[in-house]
């Protein structure tokens, strides 16, 4: 009976969940509508498939004109992969990035991951590290080919577990900086416009805070992601300056050892 319940109550919930998005609830009254025709309409087309109630998902805001993609996610992952491709490296280091990136790595290089939250994941090519971007687990100048993507700004802000600390996207930085090999690259973005505190979300740096943080690296080039969600190759830094919430992309390089 319990077991019967909890399946009823599941079944409720999924009814019940998409009409609780504030941002389309009328919407999502109409495309209740739309579903529920759908609902009567399909076991009269004479299939063998029977629609239990409690197997339902009503699945109402992906009627869509064209698909939606997250467009700073999307963009950043294509440019930094076509990096590493292109470097031919043999071993890379990720530093809490998106997993999907991390996964399509491993089709190219070996891949060794850093989180405080590790990656159980099991793919040839993928070794996965407990670790602190404010403390990793390698020797000054160690690493040749390096990523971090969408992560610094969340550092000291409690968001992922982390202890909270004001300076977290500056201490990321300088280590990030510490354990990149002299030669080495680093694929680093944040989000970029005037500078803010969204707590306990993220940071919004400024391009030159940025070059600041990273201040015994040279930038190799810059590319972006704007407010309107357009991709921005090979730009200059005053393209995204007084932006709202925009992408940076900064490939740095080292030529010189960490004092």
């Amino acid at each position: 009976m319990n077991k019967f319940l909890r399946i009823q109550e599941r079944a409720i919930y999924r009814w019940i969940r998409p009409l609780f998005d504030p941002v389309q609830f009328g919407l999502g009254v109409i495309r209740y509508l739309s579903f529920l025709r759908d609902l009567i309409a399909y076991p009269k087309l004479g299939g063998a498939e029977h629609i239990k109630l409690s197997d339902t998902f009503p699945c109402i805001y992906d009627k869509t004109q064209t698909t939606a993609f997250d467009a700073q996610y999307f963009y950043q992952d294509i440019w930094a992969f076509k990096k590493i491709q292109e470097s031919k490296v043999e071993n890379h280091v990720d530093v809490g990035s998106r997993v999907d990136f991390v996964g399509f790595l491993t089709a190219i290089t070996r891949v060794t991951f850093i989180d405080i939250r590790p990656l159980k994941a099991n793919l040839p090519n993928l070794n996965s590290k407990k670790g602190n971007i404010l403390a990793m687990p390698y020797k000054n100048d160690s690493v040749r080919s390096l990523s971090c993507l969408h992560v610094a700004e969340h550092i000291g802000l409690g968001r992922y577990g982390d202890p909270l600390d004001p300076s977290g996207t500056i201490k990321a930085c300088k280590e990030l900086s510490r354990v990149l090999a002299v030669g080495g690259s680093l694929y680093f973005s944040v989000p970029i416009g005037t500078p803010r505190l969204c707590f306990n979300a993220h940071r919004i740096h400024s391009s030159k805070q940025i070059l600041q943080y990273f201040g015994s690296l040279e930038l190799a080039n810059f590319s972006g992601i704007d407010d309107n969600g357009n991709f921005k190759k090979n730009i200059e830094l005053s393209m995204l300056e007084g932006s709202s919430y925009a992408c940076g992309l900064f490939h740095f390089v080292k030529h010189h050892k960490t004092a």
